[in-house]
């Protein structure tokens, strides 16, 4: 897999290069991994409902062909897009959300925060009262996003086998245009960062950490 760190980088420019990119590559292509930061912007999924966009502003909003509902992403957050043959991996999509998710898991434990699934809500959510809790989460049957925030945002596409898209992981941010929708598709869902959980990360240093884990975790 070849990492590039590409920096701060247009969202519609990235996301066309993504789609490009997936269409001429071949069997023998290498996989790619490119980690981004944007400019403010919000996007919604293929499926993505415009009334969970409560007051974009000034903020561009544009429809992608990625899963999932609208969420934002700005100056501070790390933005992983993995270009992977799926069939030459040997997985599937369930799995590969599983590993990217883990990945995800694992950058969080490097700056020692515990990071958590919440059933039928993919992403990873901590618990921002209590960053290092290891403590099961409540029952699906009451509220699933109880006592917790959302630090990692995912959305992919797969097309021919390969995947484009990838995730995000909330660093440094300005936090404000998130209270602007509803955080992928849920009213009222907390979004935190590092940076609000006491956790002085840069962006180059969970940029460099995520992309290690995602090399390791996306290998056959």
């Amino acid at each position: 897999m070849q990492i590039q760190l590409l920096g701060r980088q247009p969202y519609a420019e990235t996301e066309a290069a993504m789609r490009a990119f997936t269409a001429a590559r071949g069997s023998d292509s290498e996989d790619q991994l490119w980690l981004v930061e944007h400019p403010p912007v919000y996007t919604q999924g293929i499926a993505g409902r415009d009334a969970h966009v409560l007051a974009a502003g000034d903020i561009p909003v544009i429809r992608t062909d990625r899963g999932g509902q609208v969420t934002f992403h700005g100056p501070g957050q790390v933005v992983a897009y993995p270009l992977v043959d799926l069939r030459r991996l040997g997985i599937y999509v369930k799995e590969y959300v599983y590993r990217i998710e883990e990945a995800v898991i694992d950058t969080l434990w490097a700056f020692g925060v515990v990071g958590h699934r919440v059933r039928s809500a993919p992403g990873i959510y901590v618990r921002p009262a209590d960053p290092a809790s290891h403590a099961v989460l409540h029952s699906a049957s009451l509220d699933p996003f109880r006592d917790l925030g959302k630090i990692a945002a995912l959305g992919i596409k797969v097309s021919r086998h390969c995947s484009y898209h990838g995730v995000a992981l909330n660093v440094a941010m300005d936090l404000e245009p998130y209270s602007r929708i509803d955080p992928c598709g849920y009213a009222g869902l907390r979004t935190v960062d590092l940076r609000s959980l006491g956790v002085p990360a840069a962006w180059d240093e969970a940029a460099a950490e995520i992309a290690g884990h995602l090399h390791r975790r996306l290998q056959p």
